[in-house]
């Protein structure tokens, strides 16, 4: 590999220690980080516009004699200069300005400047524009290509980065950087030369196409995305090859306590049910860890297949755990698995961070002894005090919750970490095929596509709260009808605070408005024994309405509530709304889904909001939330890293992915090749893998 790659960003001149801490804010370390350092858009500084042909929002140099500067006192003081080329009038307007300056910018003055010309009270102006005085006529040099526009950081300037780039690009001409992907291969994809594609995204010629490079679909930009988006795949390929190379326990289907256990449940399983769990199965008895994804929509039957697999294990003598993002999810587990499992004579322990005492050191116990076969717990099932007898499947309840290091963390918990348990990884948030092909490269899927019979669509109904008083209305009909009602506060501002005093609000109006209804009140401050009980009311309809923040979005198994109020949808994500609407229409009665928003609406509010009324098909509504949202936010993964691409964008370069595992196959057998693109795209950052 060439020398660019690990060479700290300090041994460029002028990077000390307080600059070296402001790129590593960015993710720059070494020099090559900032040779990956693109450009988010560019300016044309090539050519001087007319000031006449200037329109709002346009960007660009314009170069004129100063006509007319005034300081104004309005809201704010600030100086103005009237600037002048023989085709227009622009006024340059400064906030910031000293006595030297003001005297520099006189009339007569002739000057080049670049900004953005906007509207303002007398024509267009320029705020604070970058100027040169010019001395004589055209004195100016003008850029000989577009000028690069960067990621920032506080503290740092454009001008900064620039200067930094072109010394790692100076260097990269010296030194070299390696074209990590063999010859061949670039001429059967027809790729074009790394360093011609770096040199050109950073200083890309005056004919370059703009709107190409804007939309990220230049073939420069997709060289670089096609060789990240691999360097990604890889590495998670690299995840399972360490994982599966440790061996699993087989377990045998036996059906010594699945058969039991399925003849005495009250419904029969879907098709989708059987061939999930029958792939699950033939996993189990394999001598290389399972993992498996398993997507289904809200109410699919996740759980019945993630019990199967519990029982898989149990019946060869070994434990199971599953684990879930939310004690209140963890606790509807643990309720689930005990009604089903405890008649037929297994234990199942329950371990979340309000079990403490000697309750907490009883379940320990019988975990760590194989007293307690199956293990249902939140990530407290991750704590190093936590030790299994011999665990053989671990089962985790919507994944993107956790991050991949997380997840793989609890191989570690297989006997004395000699062999890695089976993984059984579960979702109800459907994740896009580009998401599956690329976020979870490392996992072999499978859909439950299909809901139990007697389900019956929800209605979505799209409403302005200007007309709360029906909605209100509609609200008392059905709970006189005998039907129960959820009414959903959402999220304001990051605000957990805030959010639980918007309920607890709009439970007091509510009450008001409605007093002949038992109206009960849940939200994230509450104490877990509070919120179960007011849940546990509700579940036994001794409530009709539930006030309730987004904490009842996953979890809760209401049949006979079938209408939903949502607030404010505008502000959630398309995939919590639709978790949200799957906690209706879980009985045969009708139900309803009202979106009360605030206008006025975003042309973005309005698409989402419209998809969420013309489909209850989970996958279309996560592709428009990935094609909306982008990938971090769909997965919940911005926090854990793995999903920060540089350069790649998971929703428009999709149709790379398909070439992506076909490339990964072609360099299955250039192990150090690997290694150093994964190093390359994701240099420390790939530390999720080393667990």
């Amino acid at each position: 590999m060439s020398v660019a790659g690990g060479v700290p960003v300090t041994e460029l001149k002028g990077v000390g220690t307080a600059l070296e801490l402001k790129l590593e804010r960015l993710g720059i370390r070494t020099v090559q980080d900032l040779i990956l350092h693109l450009p988010n858009r560019y300016q044309d500084r090539t050519r001087v516009l007319p000031i006449g042909s200037l329109r709002p929002g346009d960007e660009g140099v314009v170069e004129g004699t100063i006509r007319a500067a005034d300081i104004v006192q309005g809201r704010r003081r600030s100086l103005l200069c009237r600037l002048q080329d023989g085709t227009g009038t622009l006024t340059l307007r400064f906030f910031h300005f000293n006595a030297a300056q003001k005297n520099s910018l006189s009339t007569g003055k002739r000057l080049i400047c670049f900004g953005e010309a906007r509207p303002g009270p007398a024509g267009l102006e320029m705020v604070h524009p970058e100027y040169q005085l010019l001395k004589t006529e055209g004195a100016a040099r003008m850029a000989e290509s577009l000028t690069p526009v960067y990621p920032l950081t506080e503290g740092m300037t454009q001008n900064r980065v620039r200067l930094l780039i072109t010394l790692a690009l100076e260097w990269m001409e010296r030194e070299g950087l390696d074209d990590l992907l063999p010859e061949a291969l670039r001429s059967r994809w027809q790729l074009p030369d790394l360093q011609h594609s770096i040199r050109y995204l950073h200083h890309p010629p005056v004919d370059a196409d703009q709107a190409l490079l804007l939309e990220g679909k230049h073939p420069a930009q997709r060289r670089l995305a096609l060789e990240e988006l691999l360097a990604h795949h890889l590495s998670l390929q690299k995840i399972r090859r360490q994982v599966q190379q440790q061996g699993a326990p087989q377990l045998r289907a036996t059906g010594e306590l699945s058969r039991p256990f399925l003849d005495q449940l009250p419904f029969s399983l879907t098709a989708a049910q059987l061939r999930v769990a029958r792939e699950v199965a033939r996993d189990l008895q394999k001598p290389l860890p399972m993992l498996r994804l398993v997507q289904g929509d809200v109410g699919s039957g996740k759980t019945v297949v993630a019990v199967l697999a519990a029982l898989q294990a149990v019946e060869n003598g070994l434990q199971a755990a599953v684990m879930a993002p939310t004690e209140i999810l963890a606790e509807q587990h643990h309720l689930n698995f005990s009604n089903w499992l405890e008649p037929l004579g297994i234990r199942v322990a329950w371990l979340a961070g309000k079990v403490k005492g000697k309750a907490r050191e009883a379940q320990l116990a019988a975990i760590r002894t194989g007293e307690a076969q199956i293990t249902v717990g939140t990530h407290a099932l991750f704590q190093e005090e936590v030790v299994f007898a011999d665990l053989g499947v671990v089962v985790i309840d919507e994944q993107h919750r956790f991050g991949v290091h997380q997840r793989l963390s609890l191989r570690e918990k297989g006997r004395n970490g000699e062999r890695s348990p089976h993984q059984l990884v579960m979702t109800a948030t459907p994740i896009p095929r580009t998401l599956t092909m690329s976020a979870y490269a490392d996992l072999d899927c499978s859909i439950i596509d299909e809901l139990p019979p007697g389900r019956t669509p929800v209605q979505t109904v799209v409403i302005a709260d200007s007309r709360r008083d029906q909605v209100v209305e509609r609200v008392r009909q059905a709970c006189e009808e005998g039907r129960q009602a959820y009414w959903v506060c959402t999220l304001i501002e990051e605000s957990e605070a805030l959010q639980c005093q918007a309920a607890e609000v709009a439970a007091e109006s509510l009450k008001e408005a409605l007093p002949q209804l038992r109206i009960g009140l849940v939200h994230g401050r509450m104490k877990p024994a509070e919120k179960a009980e007011i849940m546990a009311r509700f579940k036994a309809a001794e409530l009709d309405l539930l006030v309730a923040t987004t904490v009842i979005e996953v979890g809760v198994d209401v049949p006979s509530a079938s209408l939903m109020i949502i607030e404010n949808p505008e502000r959630l994500g398309l995939a919590q709304l639709h978790q949200l609407r799957g906690r209706v229409g879980r009985g045969s009665v009708e139900s309803f889904c009202v979106l009360m928003y605030h206008a006025p609406l975003s042309k973005q509010g309005r698409e989402r909001l419209a998809v969420m009324r013309e489909t209850t098909d989970g996958f279309r509504i996560a592709e428009k939330d990935l094609e909306l949202r982008g990938p971090g936010e769909v997965l919940g993964t911005r926090q854990t890293g793995m999903m920060q691409f540089r350069i790649a964008d998971l929703q428009r370069d999709a149709d790379l992915l398909p070439k992506i595992h076909q490339l990964a196959a072609d360099l299955e057998q250039l192990p150090a090749l690997n290694e150093s693109l994964i190093r390359r795209w994701l240099g420390s950052g790939e530390d999720y893998a080393q667990v």
